[in-house]
């Protein structure tokens, strides 16, 4: 079979850039699928401005799977996202992928029933030095929808991912982006490398999951060496972040600043630098960074919580809650950053229609 390909609308979008955040999962007390809230989220990150979504993801809940949630989530994001006319403008939906060969296969393919234009594929669900097993199994997804590459830190199940492999998987013709985020400056430096050193690195885009560090990556120029060993420079061009499923229109705000500073303009600049300790903070907060990420998911539930999106911060694993501490950690940041505390007034105005 040949390797899937994006319409050239959505794929000029990814190459562009764009703000893509990364689908939460609305659960009730007893920790069964909210279907209003499910669908409110979706309604707010359209409306917010964000260019796509991923769905199915780390901050959908791998969990997902086992609780036969992976369609159902999927299709309630397919269905706001029709009713909001993202069928008529550019926008690009994003479905997570996981597990062996086939179990990867058969998302994207239900991902593919579902509208869906690409495929994330985790990098768990093979034997952790099985890396050949990793790039054919994304070539066989490939062959179902295009793929977006993953690195994911290893404190929430990641690996450890070298330059080679970066090289191949951009090779492979399905690859149409990469999301970088091992949280590590060496590795995201080493995935660039890889991406461009390929004969495809020019059409594979970098989008930053580097939540801790996401002005870092949106405003630096990265010079590195094509395949015929020539200097380039390479840049991201977007984000799929976790941390963009919440106060997801200061990001959008974030990442126009970020491509008018690339642009040249210096003052769009020093907006985005100024939110740069900001982000590394909030972020800092809402994904637990002092309790080693562990509540990292019911943080950004948290957020969303306290804007009134979601009725709590339950997950589909009971263990899985706030850390000590983390709450007042979240409240202190949201009192001390004014494009944070904005959002709340935009999501004010949104929140009974989206809720309706």
């Amino acid at each position: 079979m040949s390797a899937a390909r994006l319409d050239p609308a959505t794929a000029a979008l990814l190459r562009n850039g764009t703000v893509v955040p990364a689908h939460p999962l609305a659960l009730d007390a007893g920790r069964r699928l909210d279907e209003r809230r499910q669908r409110a989220l979706t309604r707010y990150h359209v409306d917010a401005g964000a260019g796509g979504v991923a769905v199915g993801v780390h901050t959908t809940q791998f969990a997902i799977r086992e609780h036969g949630l992976f369609r159902p989530v999927l299709e309630l994001a397919a269905e706001e996202l029709d009713a909001a006319g993202t069928r008529d403008r550019p926008f690009v939906r994003i479905a997570g992928a996981a597990g062996p060969v086939r179990q990867a296969v058969a998302e994207a393919e239900c991902a593919r029933d579902l509208g869906y234009d690409a495929v994330l594929v985790s990098p768990g669900g093979l034997p952790d030095t099985d890396l050949d097993g990793l790039l054919d199994r994304t070539a066989a997804v490939g062959e179902v929808l295009p793929v977006v590459g993953f690195y994911l830190q290893e404190a929430v199940g990641g690996r450890y991912l070298p330059r080679a492999f970066w090289r191949r998987l951009a090779d492979q013709e399905s690859t149409v982006a990469a999301k970088i985020a091992p949280f590590d400056r060496y590795r995201t430096l080493e995935a660039v490398q890889g991406v461009a050193e390929s004969d495809r690195g020019a059409d594979v885009a970098l989008y930053t999951g580097n939540d801790d560090a996401i002005v870092d990556d949106l405003l630096t120029p990265y010079h590195v060496r094509d395949a015929t060993g020539r200097p380039v420079v390479r840049h991201f061009v977007g984000g799929l972040l976790g941390h963009w499923a919440v106060w997801t229109r200061s990001a959008v705000r974030l990442l126009a600043d970020a491509h008018a500073a690339r642009a040249g303009d210096t003052a769009a600049r020093d907006r985005a630098l100024a939110r740069r300790a900001g982000d590394t903070d909030a972020n800092a907060a809402v994904y637990d960074v002092r309790g080693g990420f562990a509540g990292c998911v019911a943080g950004v539930h948290e957020v969303l919580r306290r804007q009134g999106l979601l009725a709590g911060t339950w997950c589909l694993d009971p263990d899985e809650d706030l850390s000590p501490g983390q709450r007042a950690e979240i409240a202190r940041v949201h009192t001390g950053y004014a494009w944070l505390r904005e959002e709340d007034a935009f999501v004010a105005r949104g929140l009974p229609r989206w809720l309706t």
